[in-house]
């Protein structure tokens, strides 16, 4: 895959079939406009091609109602090529760009600089200055500069339409295996792993306490998940709490604590990668550490019926 960060490392671009997006998440509508814009790139002898932003435009235009976003651009980008893109412009979006005119925009970045033969978006897609340029707009365009504009319809779930402000929204209630469906794979975050306060190895059973960067958190709760060494191959079925560790009088600061149901061969990693598969129950106060930990080996009896019915 090639990734470019500006227009003069998109040098040898064209000529593309074009999808533009945020894509946060690449949920499984993502995917699918992906899948449509390969299959119109082998069509018509052309490169497969993503223009995204850095940052999200929303920061830069309304800071205030930017999302939270649900993953970084390193593994958006490692998503896009396991769909079949070839290529992404990883456009820096700053105020000169969004002061581009519908028709600038078309014709600076996507004729100029990726060759555009085919332009595929959704149906809400908006582009130009304030939003000006809607789909009719770029087909328009297109007629002018010589591509062609193909809107793919959105995909829907159990009759929701997929989003990534949907997949949001079930993170955010701790419905993690529908924001799964959603996803065509489990929600994860990654981040390192840090020293606790050593009261769960004392007075319960020892955990993998993980700080992370990641700005969408299921809520707080306790979730069947499956672990990854960032740094190796191993990975561990687990069961992760979010919350504020109230049995042991609560902390400010949200912990993220994992147990492992395997035994930890080897060094404890550095860097992990926690991906959530359901909701067991709510965080709650218990009346001693003991009891505590009668309830995180029920626990843990829930995972492994989990786990030993997925893998038949």
């Amino acid at each position: 895959m090639r990734i470019a960060r500006n227009t003069q490392e998109a040098a040898g671009f064209a000529p593309s079939a074009v999808t533009i997006g945020n894509f946060d998440g690449v949920h499984m509508g993502h995917q699918h406009l992906f899948q449509e814009t390969v299959q119109a790139a082998r069509s018509g002898g052309w490169k497969p091609t993503v223009l995204t932003f850095d940052p999200h435009p929303a920061r830069i235009v309304a800071p205030q109602r930017a999302p939270r976003l649900l993953s970084t651009q390193e593994e958006r980008i490692a998503q896009m090529g396991e769909c079949g893109i070839e290529q992404v412009l990883l456009l820096p979006f700053n105020a000169e760009v969004a002061r581009l005119s519908p028709e600038e925009f078309v014709e600076r970045v996507l004729v100029d600089v990726l060759g555009a033969k085919a332009v595929l978006v959704g149906d809400n897609f908006r582009f130009g200055h304030k939003q000006a340029g809607d789909t009719k707009m770029l087909a328009d365009l297109g007629a002018r500069f010589g591509y062609t504009t193909r809107i793919v319809g959105a995909v829907t779930s159990h009759g929701r339409v997929v989003s990534s402000s949907a997949v949001r929204e079930l993170i955010d209630s701790g419905d993690v295996s529908r924001a799964g469906r959603f996803l065509n794979r489990p929600y994860g975050i990654s981040g390192e792993v840090v020293h606790g306060h050593g009261i769960g190895a004392k007075q319960t059973v020892p955990t993998l306490n993980l700080s992370t960067a990641a700005e969408v958190l299921p809520r707080r709760g306790v979730y069947i998940t499956r672990t990854d060494d960032l740094d190796s191959d191993r990975r561990w079925n687990s069961i992760t709490n979010i919350g504020y560790r109230p049995t042991f009088g609560g902390d400010e600061a949200l912990s993220i604590e994992t147990f492992l149901l395997e035994p930890l061969s080897g060094e404890t990693p550095k860097k992990i990668r926690v991906e959530f598969l359901r909701r067991v129950r709510d965080e709650r106060k218990f009346e001693s550490p003991e009891a505590l930990k009668a309830q995180i080996l029920r626990d843990v009896g829930r995972a492994q019926t989990y786990f030993r019915r997925t893998q038949r």
